[in-house]
Parts: structure tokens; sequence; C-alpha cells
């Protein structure tokens, strides 16, 4: 699951992690490392800048909840077509439920939601 998911998204931002959370929990869950986190608010408040660094890299720990359905149906998947789609659009979902998802990404996940209406 964790290769799946990591081929699908091709993003450095994000580590995959697998945790078996209760089935009822979401598929998909995006948090930010405490370290990062901090530094980016210090950053932001004037401070921070001890390391030299114009900025610090957005980073984020993507846990992915195998005992999900929508896990279980990822890898119940034969078409890799249809794998990716649904692990893009778990992650689209994700970054949503953060504030992360905007401009062009949030008018493509808009648009594909609208598609996914109609059938």
């Amino acid at each position: 699951m964790k290769k799946n998911v990591e081929e699908a998204i091709q993003d450095s931002k994000f580590t995959v992690q697998l945790e078996d959370l209760d089935s009822n929990d979401a598929p998909f869950t995006i948090t930010q490392p405490e370290f990062m986190r901090r530094m980016k608010e210090m950053q932001a408040t004037g401070g921070g800048g001890m390391f030299g660094m114009g900025g610090f890299p957005e980073m984020y720990n993507l846990v992915v909840n195998s005992n999900s359905e929508l896990s279980n149906q990822i890898l119940k998947t034969e078409n890799a077509e249809e794998k990716e789609s649904l692990i893009k659009y778990a992650l689209d979902l994700a970054k949503l439920s953060q504030n992360l998802l905007k401009g062009k990404d949030l008018t493509d996940f808009i648009q594909r939601s609208y598609k996914q209406l109609e059938k």
C-alpha cells in the first residue's frame, strides 16, 4: 500500500506512513511534524533565522489508515489508472481538510468531483 501511495503522489513534501487506525477514521490524514510547524511559526514572527535558511521547506506526514474501506478498495483495484485516481482523490480530500488545497489544484478537484457526481 505504501508503495502504491508514494508512486501515485510523487511529492517530496509528503512522508507516507501506514497506521492501523479505527476503520471509521479518515482514510488519509495530513499532519505536520511539530518541529517544522514551530520553526515556521517562529520564522513568521520574525525569529527563527538561526539556520541561515531563507525559509523552511513544507513537510507533511501523510497517514494512511490501513484499516479503512478505501485502503482495501485501493489494494483490490487491478487497474493502475483507477488506483492512482483513488489515491489522488483521497489525498486531495486530506489536503482540503487542512486548507492545503488551493489555486489550480482546488479548481481541478472541484471539476473532478462534479464529473464523479455525473456518473
